[in-house]
């Protein structure tokens, strides 16, 4: 026995330091990979560096040969190591329990900003934001300095132009560069499968509201960008026009000569943004790039994306447009530089693809009076997910283009073959469904198809004295799976659990059966009496009520077709080493291809003839490249794969859900009538030393309780905030 604790905390040890390493190297990677950034506006870089990396990588890669090995590969090789870090994690998670307890509770997570249009920001997200705009703003002046420092009189008349127009050229030029270093982080917040933001304790829902701050500063850069060129176009060739009006003004009407003017402006536009040169900019490309991500800017309005849903939807599908034309515009090599993230992207984007090609069968449903419906799907045991997680559904029958993400409720130790989401019917997706359901007409089948599902890489809810939850309508849902948790760790590790504290605010009494949801769909039953919980559910809009004995909740089984697969990591149990496998062996083969591209087709045409190879074929060349080697490496691992899930699905095969014994937590919980929460009261009465503050609901509630936790009253709480919308 002794023997095998001993080999145990070996073995941890050993993945604890290669934890550390990776840790180290990938923080090495990365602070050079921005150091790269720094420099890449100065004439040292530009003038010396540059020149010694093309010089040794042209002769197999061409130009972006450079740029693959600055700015793209250090990306990949964090994603590669990041990958490996979360494996291991994985694999000990289980066995760290009193690691986790005594993990503190960071003061950079202290929030310094509670409303205004960030939204709630914390001390290290403001941090990092204003570092990012310095960054921004260095690389602005140093590309502007540097450009201002070339042009003279001399050498703005040798164009046929004035000084100050020259400069204006130089500007939107400069504004387009530092638009694209944004363009270089847009894309990690929405890698779902995502193996850097784990690295930093990040998951894509969290950081949505980054990708919309920078893709807020990246779409006012390009337009600047557009409009400072399109100015510059129009004056520029209606010069030696003007004084041929201007000579006859004292024979023609001043409003004709302004008409004519005019017109002058606008041809001499349009003519340069027609152009699309063979080797260059491609002023055509960078338009449709241009007005794709101003339609794409334009349905992200909230008032837009809250009451046009779809608008917002597929308006978004405009992204292949926008990168492929800005590709187009900026030709591959200059591309390289925003490619890791996009790389990500892609490699995640097919998995998805591959995922969503499989209908899951669905178990059963539960419809709850309060418009709300839970679906249970059969999963396969080698299927795990942390609390949080959520997953994307499509229904083919309601659209086959929309994908919707819920929160999933059921916990995947508790319940090995059965995963669950809660839906509430509010937008119009989600009510057909409802309605669909409740019809009086039997339903014994409905084709889902799903993606997921995604979370956090690992939770740590030990290291609290207390757990405060506040909901608000179906913002409970990813309460749900937190308690499911707490109740899987006392009942399976005889561990202490934080004291909950769920605080849910409802518009009406039907909403308490959703309190109902909190036990497990699983036929063994466990006593929720070993875990410290408090439910106060407040009933906003109803005076008084008598509750009833048992709340009216319909249940419909369905019965799965024989083609039906039941839920599985699309990589399998070891997903993450497949990920990793996936990212090298692609990135690897995407280079073997771009050196055949460049050195028997490129070269051939630029150097042993008197033609020039069309840069817009040579980048439309590299994108197929890169879509043939994450094709064919994705295929291969899933369909390796693949072999594993059937034996399992095989073995699961005509599973039913077991009904719970009728156990109402209704009961337990104390219901106050006609009153909203008092959140400051409530939270100040609170002890511990260490409480987590967990709300999840309207942005009212969100913004109220940030404000109780960082006003200073109470140093133990510690705010986290939950959004799925």
């Amino acid at each position: 026995m002794n023997v095998q604790v001993e080999k145990k905390s070996l073995s941890e040890e050993k993945s604890g330091t290669v934890q550390s390493v990776i840790r180290w190297l990938v923080l090495v990677v990365f602070v050079g990979w921005i150091f790269v950034w720094i420099m890449t506006p100065t004439n040292t870089y530009q003038q010396k560096w540059k020149h010694r990396l093309r010089a040794k990588t042209e002769s197999i890669f061409d130009t972006q040969g450079a740029n693959l090995l600055v700015y793209t590969s250090p990306i990949l090789f964090i994603a590669a190591l990041g990958c490996v870090y979360i494996h291991i994690a994985k694999k000990g998670k289980d066995s760290d329990m009193e690691k986790r307890k005594k993990h503190q509770v960071s003061i950079w997570k202290r929030l310094v900003l509670l409303r205004g249009p960030l939204g709630i920001v914390s001390a290290t997200e403001l941090a990092f934001l204003s570092m990012f705009i310095v960054l921004l703003l260095w690389s602005f002046s140093i590309y502007l300095h540097n450009g201002f420092a070339k042009i003279t009189h001399k050498s703005a008349a040798k164009q046929g132009v004035k000084l100050w127009e020259k400069r204006l050229a130089s500007a939107a030029l400069k504004l387009g560069l530092v638009g694209n270093i944004c363009l270089a982080f847009l894309f990690f917040p929405v890698v779902r499968s995502s193996s850097v933001l784990p690295l930093i304790g990040l998951t894509p829902e969290s950081c949505i509201k980054y990708h919309i701050w920078l893709g807020n500063i990246a779409m006012t850069l390009f337009t600047a960008h557009g409009i400072l060129f399109i100015i510059y176009w129009a004056v520029t060739h209606q010069l030696s026009k003007v004084h041929l009006h201007i000579s006859f003004l004292q024979y023609i009407s001043f409003r004709w000569c302004l008409l004519k003017y005019m017109n002058v402006f606008y041809v001499g536009a349009m003519k340069q943004m027609l152009e699309w040169k063979r080797k260059g900019i491609s002023n055509v490309g960078g338009e449709v790039a241009l007005v794709a991500g101003l339609l794409m800017w334009i349905a992200t309005i909230p008032r837009i994306r809250r009451k046009a849903f779809e608008v917002f939807f597929y308006t978004h599908y405009l992204y292949i447009l926008f990168i492929l034309f800005f590709i187009f515009h900026v030709g591959f090599s200059y591309a390289c530089t925003m490619l890791p993230a996009f790389y990500l992207f892609l490699v995640d984007r097919y998995l998805r693809f591959l995922q969503s090609r499989y209908q899951v069968p669905l178990i059963s449903a539960r419809l709850l009076p309060c418009q709300t419906l839970q679906l249970n799907f059969s999963k396969s045991h080698g299927l795990t997910y942390s609390p949080t997680s959520i997953m994307f559904i499509n229904i083919p029958s309601i659209s086959k283009l929309q994908w919707h993400p819920f929160t999933i409720t059921s916990n995947s130790n508790l319940e090995p073959e059965v995963l669950s989401v809660v839906i509430k019917g509010e937008g119009t997706w989600s009510q057909k469904l409802y309605q669909m359901l409740s019809t009086p007409s039997a339903i014994d089948h409905l084709s889902v198809s799903v993606e997921g599902p995604y979370g956090p890489a690992s939770t740590n809810y030990l290291r609290y004295d207390t757990l405060v939850m506040v909901s608000g309508g179906s913002g409970m849902t990813p309460f749900i799976s937190i308690i499911r948790e707490l109740l899987y760790l006392s009942t399976a590790f005889r561990c202490r659990t934080p004291k909950v504290i769920l605080i849910c605010a409802f518009k009406n009494s039907s909403y308490l059966s959703m309190l109902d949801l909190i036990l497990p769909n699983s036929g063994t039953p466990f006593d929720i009496s070993n875990m410290q919980l408090q439910i106060e559910a407040y009933i906003t809009r109803e005076e008084e009520h008598v509750l009833e004995t048992q709340i009216h909740v319909k249940d419909i089984r369905f019965k799965p077709k024989a083609t039906d697969a039941p839920i599985s990591a699309i990589l399998g149990p070891n997903s993450w080493l497949w990920l990793c496998a996936i990212i090298s062996s692609s990135f690897i083969i995407f280079l073997v291809l771009i050196g055949i591209i460049t050195r028997y087709i490129i070269f051939p045409v630029d150097y042993n003839s008197n033609k020039t190879f069309s840069q817009s074929l040579g980048s439309f060349l590299s994108m197929l490249a890169i879509c043939v080697s994450i094709t064919m490496t994705a295929s291969v691992a899933v369909l390796w794969n693949k072999k594993h899930n059937d034996v399992e699905a095989k073995q699961i095969q005509n599973l039913e859900v077991e009904s719970l014994p009728h156990q109402s937590l209704v009961q337990a919980t104390k219901v106050h009538f006609g009153v909203r929460p008092d959140l400051r009261r409530m939270l100040m009465e609170v002890e511990g030393t260490r409480v987590g503050v967990f709300v999840s609901g309207p942005k009212k509630m969100k913004q109220e309780v940030a404000g109780i936790c960082s006003s200073g009253l109470a140093e133990n709480l510690h705010f986290e905030s939950y959004s799925f919308s």
